[in-house]
């Protein structure tokens, strides 16, 4: 009697027939669109920064309309304003300290969750301008070159308006914008 012999399942069974797919037709594909520049403003939205927000968009306001008369003069170029920031910046390329700069980054202002930054450059590259501020505002400075204001206060915001005059004419002084 003849053996049987088993074979393996791939073996026995019949190849199935693939399926061919249907053929697309070639097409070129468009070449890649050369990218621009983009703005020097960076594009972060603020409405979720906290129960706290309404109060301080008053506050990014008048800061605003502080900056604006500034906006234009000489090389300033105001960025943003929208979405609770704003950057006040100067495009003339300089040297400072051995260094060229194609910017220089004026005063900033954002905002945060339970405060606006002010971002003010020209106490971090000019010590004795902070002497020219009155004490209750240099409280506000945390760290080198940020105010955090917490509140609407009057006399704050008119130590502020005296800081960007002030900040404006150690620049010009100095030929950076």
């Amino acid at each position: 009697m003849a053996k049987s012999i088993k074979l393996p399942n791939s073996a026995a069974a019949p190849k199935k027939a693939a399926k061919k797919k249907a053929e697309k037709p070639l097409t070129k594909k468009a070449a890649p669109e050369k990218k621009t520049k983009p703005e020097l403003s960076i594009n972060i939205k603020y409405t979720d920064k906290g129960a706290g927000q309404p109060e301080l968009v008053i506050i990014f306001e008048a800061i605003k309309k502080m900056l604006e008369p500034y906006a234009g003069k000489r090389d300033l170029v105001m960025h943003g304003g929208k979405d609770g920031q704003l950057n006040l910046v100067s495009h003339k390329p300089v040297v400072i300290a051995g260094r060229e700069k194609e910017a220089i980054w004026f005063v900033s202002a954002l905002v945060q969750k339970g405060y606006v930054g002010f971002y003010y450059m020209p106490i971090y590259m000019n010590d004795p301008i902070k002497k020219q501020l009155s004490p209750e505002f240099l409280k506000c400075l945390k760290g080198k070159a940020c105010f955090h204001i917490k509140k609407n206060d009057p006399a704050i915001m008119k130590e502020m308006e005296k800081a960007i005059k002030i900040g404006y004419e150690a620049f010009v002084k100095n030929g950076w914008i």
